[in-house]
């Protein structure tokens, strides 16, 4: 308890920004499915929010150094709010989409602000504790604001309001706050061949996963509402899918770190695959059938980006866990601009059955690549493994300055990581240059140092 109240008041602002968050992000598709939007609109608004998070996520820490966090904080919220109201004025999808981008960006640079206070507030001794607290009023925050459309009809004004309402109310307890001013915002950047140099697993499967999960994520409400489900039922499956992800982390995570995390990949995308296939029978399925077949789904997908994550730190060199989670976490953003298109295609091709049939593509093909690399790399011994951690499952809750959060993070590195200069590492890029151990022909396949050095 000592270590909660001094950071109540930030933890009750990321609540409001997820629960309104939460709400948000459920209502638009349903409302623009009763409007008759297409599935193409529909799935460009799961883009346009990739899109502006990953924006808010590289562009926020230089506003912020410029005018300060508390200022950023409150356009932010404002904007957000904003944005919400201007969903009902302009019914249109030519409207929405700029402006869910608009939405991911503002999203994105409040939780930022409110993270880094967190992070201060952290130290070495509690920050597991941290983290673990907030990433779970932040799974429950985001639950009841989808929820909350079990209370009325998503095809009046009300729930635009209230979501509005929810932004501005967001601001109040970091502006009331008398927490010192935040440190400096983290910044990541994106090295790619860094990243595959130590895990092609973990760059070519964190795509594959942002496809599936915000696919998942951008439509799953509207599958629902296709194969007849109720808004109560709908709001229902999509929290369950979130929950069911949260529970099943932590058996998987101590399955991964007795065995090769590889094959626990395989075997949740396998699970994912299975399942995505029985779901295409949803429209013949009771509700409940689906609803339960939908947790048992968002237990797999939204259980696998942990386990990248924590594949990728057992091959990277010792202190820089903030470089290659964030940089997971952009590609896993590029991944999340591009699936909710291929979903919205499929569904008008075929039949609302289609999401499922690209979940089950990209899945399918996270299982082939991993097999592959497995006959081209020896697992790591237990022994040499990091520890795994649940965290959140993606762009939609997690940004850079979550990861410093991470019990795994380096008080040197966090440090290293706000004080990047803007000038390229030249030791980095010489270092790209090098053949990689674990790629055909290097040592990692000869049986050789499976950690980078």
């Amino acid at each position: 308890m000592t270590h909660i109240l001094p950071i109540a008041a930030l933890l009750a602002g990321s609540a409001l920004l997820l629960m309104a968050g939460g709400l948000h992000g459920l209502l638009l598709p349903l409302r623009g499915s009763i409007e008759g939007f297409s599935d193409a609109s529909l799935g460009l608004l799961g883009t346009g929010w990739a899109i502006g998070y990953i924006a808010g996520c590289l562009l926020i820490p230089p506003i912020v150094s410029r005018v300060g966090h508390i200022r950023t904080f409150g356009v932010l919220c404002s904007l957000a709010g904003i944005v919400v109201l201007l969903n009902l004025i302009l019914m249109h999808p030519a409207f929405w989409v700029p402006l869910r981008a608009l939405s991911g960006f503002c999203f994105a640079g409040g939780a930022m602000v409110v993270e880094s206070w967190l992070s201060e507030r952290a130290s070495p001794e509690n920050r597991g504790r941290i983290f673990g607290i907030y990433t779970m009023i932040n799974l429950g925050a985001t639950t009841i604001g989808q929820m909350l459309l079990t209370l009325g009809d998503p095809a009046g004004y009300l729930f635009f309001v209230v979501g509005s309402i929810i932004y501005s109310l967001a601001l109040l307890p970091t502006a009331l706050s008398t927490a010192a001013q935040p440190v400096p915002l983290a910044r990541v950047r994106l090295d790619v061949r860094a990243l595959w140099r130590q895990s092609p697993v973990a760059v070519i499967g964190v795509m594959l996963i942002g496809i599936s999960n915000s696919a998942f994520g951008t439509l799953g409400a509207v599958y629902g509402r296709k194969i007849g489900l109720s808004v109560t039922d709908i709001a229902t499956m999509m929290s369950v899918a979130l929950l069911a992800g949260s529970l099943i982390q932590v058996p998987v995570g101590l399955l991964s770190d007795r065995m090769d995390r590889r094959v626990v990949l395989i075997g949740l995308a396998g699970a994912g695959s299975a399942i995505g296939i029985a779901l295409g029978f949803g429209a013949g399925l009771a509700p409940l059938v689906v609803i339960a077949l939908i947790g048992a789904f968002g237990g797999t997908i939204y259980s696998m980006y942990p386990v990248i994550v924590a594949h990728a730190n057992d091959h990277a060199p010792a202190g820089e866990f903030l470089k290659t989670s964030g940089g997971l976490l952009l590609l896993f953003g590029v991944g999340s601009v591009v699936g909710p298109l291929l979903a919205a295609g499929m569904m008008t091709l075929t039949t609302p059955a289609g999401l499922f049939q690209v979940t089950t593509l990209a899945h399918a093909s996270i299982i082939g690549f991993a097999l592959w690399r497995i006959s081209r790399r020896k697992a790591m011994p237990t022994a040499d493994k990091e520890d795994f951690v649940a965290m959140s499952s993606g762009v939609r809750f997690s940004t850079p300055e979550t990861l410093t959060m991470d019990p795994r993070a380096e008080e040197e590195e966090i440090e290293e990581v706000r004080e990047e200069p803007e000038t390229p590492d030249e030791n980095a890029e010489a270092a790209s240059e090098t053949a990689p151990d674990d790629l055909p022909g290097g040592e990692g396949d000869q049986g050789g140092p499976e950690r980078v050095s």
